[in-house]
């Protein structure tokens, strides 16, 4: 899952000893007892939601005690206020049935109630669009299933019901899923395609950032290609085979030394906009986000069965960069 930067809370790091395997079958059986503060209805939130994985990425199940050895990292996130209200926020709408519903997220609203957004978040506007949301986990909620960075625009899928939250969160730990983003970097890698993999965890330095120059954290792969090369600029095709933190930000920055342009926390922003040409710099002057988009999702409908592919065009203003780099400018 994707938590935008903004978000800081808790992290615990628990092993599976060899005498646990006598005492416990179960691995929310096995959470609760070394997470006495936490309930099973908690855990069982907390896995669904993806905060709870192995550190060398390999799948978990609730109703069975990995090996001896296995290390679970525990994500939990900050408080924030239970009480979500339905906003009237207008919502781009690819696709909508009884189980689910597919967005355009813009830049700069955020997945769900977080510190420092407390509403006018895509949560708020789906329970205003659907009012009779049947609900997840006994709570009238829609079911998050992958999330976008605060600053990252592009497509996402929402459950409507139980069992399409529980089909697709099944569907995004297999990675039986399409995803590609398009973004605008600065600078060109060295490959023009290429696949990175890595680790990925907290930069111990500043916990609102990632790191993949780790030894250990979860398993990050990304498969990217040049799409066009310009002056300063690059667009780049970024596919995922997995979901990490900033995975795409932190490879782009730290594996290929070409940051995401205009990203607020990898990249010198200032510096790349005094470089620029004078119609981009006018253009992104008031512009605070990563030119990162979500453009591709596709899936089997966790319930239907039918095969889902939704596409999203460029936004502004990267459209408007794209075009001006195409100019020469």
């Amino acid at each position: 899952m994707i938590n935008d930067e903004v978000s800081e809370g808790e992290t615990r790091l628990l092993t599976v000893e060899p005498t646990d395997k006598d005492q416990f079958k179960r691995l929310d059986h096995w959470l609760v007892h070394h997470m006495p503060d936490a309930s099973r209805s908690t855990i069982k939130r907390l896995f669904e939601d993806g905060n709870i994985t192995t550190l060398d990425g390999s799948n978990l199940s609730l109703n069975k005690l990995p090996k001896a050895g296995v290390e679970i990292e525990v994500e939990l996130p900050p408080p924030v206020s239970t009480e979500l209200k339905a906003q009237n926020i207008p919502l781009e709408i690819l696709f909508e049935d009884e189980h689910l519903i597919v967005i355009v997220k813009p830049a700069g609203m955020c997945v769900h109630p977080a510190p420092g957004h407390p509403d006018k978040t895509l949560v708020n506007a789906v329970l205003y669009h659907c009012p009779n949301l049947p609900g997840i986990g006994g709570e009238i909620r829609p079911g998050i299933v992958h999330r976008l960075d605060l600053g990252t625009s592009g497509v996402m899928v929402v459950a409507k019901s139980q069992a399409a939250h529980e089909a697709l969160v099944h569907l995004f730990s297999k990675h039986d899923i399409e995803r590609a983003y398009e973004a605008i970097l600065w600078g060109t890698p060295h490959h023009l395609t290429g696949k990175i993999e890595t680790f990925i965890n907290r930069n111990s330095q500043n916990r609102h950032k990632m790191s993949c120059s780790v030894k250990f954290g979860k398993k990050a792969i990304t498969n990217y290609k040049v799409l066009k090369s310009f002056d300063r600029f690059s667009l780049v095709e970024f596919r995922l085979h997995t979901g990490r933190t900033h995975q795409i930000r932190v490879h782009a920055s730290q594996f290929l030394q070409t940051p995401v342009a205009c990203d607020p926390v990898y990249s010198d922003v200032n510096n790349q906009k005094a470089k620029m040409h004078e119609k981009m710099r006018s253009i992104l002057v008031d512009y605070p986000h990563q030119l990162l988009h979500a453009k591709i999702l596709g899936f089997t409908h966790p319930i239907t069965g039918e095969k889902l592919y939704f596409e999203a065009p460029l936004p502004e203003p990267m459209k408007s960069i794209v075009e001006l780099m195409n100019q020469g400018a």
